[in-house]
């Protein structure tokens, strides 16, 4: 049992949380496989949420289905957040070889409609706010897989979404890298006006405690909620967050979650 944490909400200066999506009784089967059990999950605005668990659980479709990419074969969905208000960053960041930072960033305007002016000081703001400036013109081939990574955040963020999906963005970087990485999350959580909300599917259990206001912990197949897990560490976060009790407790409680692989009694 984990009594050192409480029914947590993160404060938010200046906004309460709104429901942003919600599911109910949602389940997933690909033919005649069920790949989610049915699961009960909301998404307010200021929160970041982590989506933890075993390979094979369905943290991916989990995120899909929240993220409208997928359709539950059963149970409902709502969404004040549209799919076409969402960004998205993955584990490889699929960069394209021939385009320069700038064009990939771009590319998502691209897409849509005709590159203005504006487009292209929003794209050098965000090349700016993710730390890639002087490497504009570089190609991929140049950059380090951190700062590959970077241009897949900015390129994420181009069309200002209110919610951004990160299917273990950074599950390929060293441990350093990865905490880099973990920090400027934090920082563009903070300073993106739009941005409302992230998911974050994760294997790690010291990212899902260090970025997320809920841990949602998954197990089983088909996956079901374990436990969603509040995480009462404040904002702005900082590295020096890792040393307190609080955190190891969160990260042992999980620990133990995930081995025993049944939902805790609280």
């Amino acid at each position: 049992m984990l009594s050192v944490v409480p029914d947590f909400e993160p404060p938010r200066p200046g906004k309460a949380p709104r429901k942003l999506i919600e599911l109910r009784g949602a389940t997933r089967v690909f033919g005649s496989r069920p790949v989610l059990s049915p699961i009960d999950l909301t998404l307010r605005s200021g929160e970041i949420v982590a989506l933890l668990g075993p390979s094979g659980c369905g943290k991916t479709t989990l995120l899909r289905l929240l993220a409208g990419l997928l359709e539950p074969s059963a149970g409902t969905v709502e969404r004040s957040a549209a799919a076409d208000e969402a960004g998205f960053v993955f584990q490889r960041p699929v960069l394209l070889a021939w385009r320069s930072v700038m064009a990939n960033t771009l590319l998502p305007v691209e897409l849509k409609r005709r590159i203005g002016r504006e487009d292209r000081e929003r794209a050098q703001g965000l090349i700016n706010l993710v730390g890639l400036q002087g490497f504009e013109q570089s190609r991929p081939a140049q950059l380090s897989g951190g700062m590959q990574q970077r241009v897949a955040l900015a390129r994420g963020l181009m069309l200002r979404p209110r919610v951004m999906f990160l299917d273990e963005p950074f599950a390929a970087l060293d441990e350093f890298t990865r905490e880099d990485m973990n920090l400027e999350l934090l920082r563009i959580f903070e300073q993106e006006a739009e941005l409302e909300a992230s998911v974050l599917v994760t294997h790690s259990l010291e990212e899902a405690t260090f970025l997320a206001d809920r841990v949602v912990v998954l197990g089983g197949r088909p996956g079901e909620i374990l436990e969603i897990l509040p995480i009462p560490l404040s904002r702005p976060r900082t590295l020096e967050h890792k040393d307190e009790e609080v955190f190891h407790t969160c990260i042992a409680h999980l620990r133990r979650l995930l081995r025993s692989g049944a939902p805790s009694r609280q």
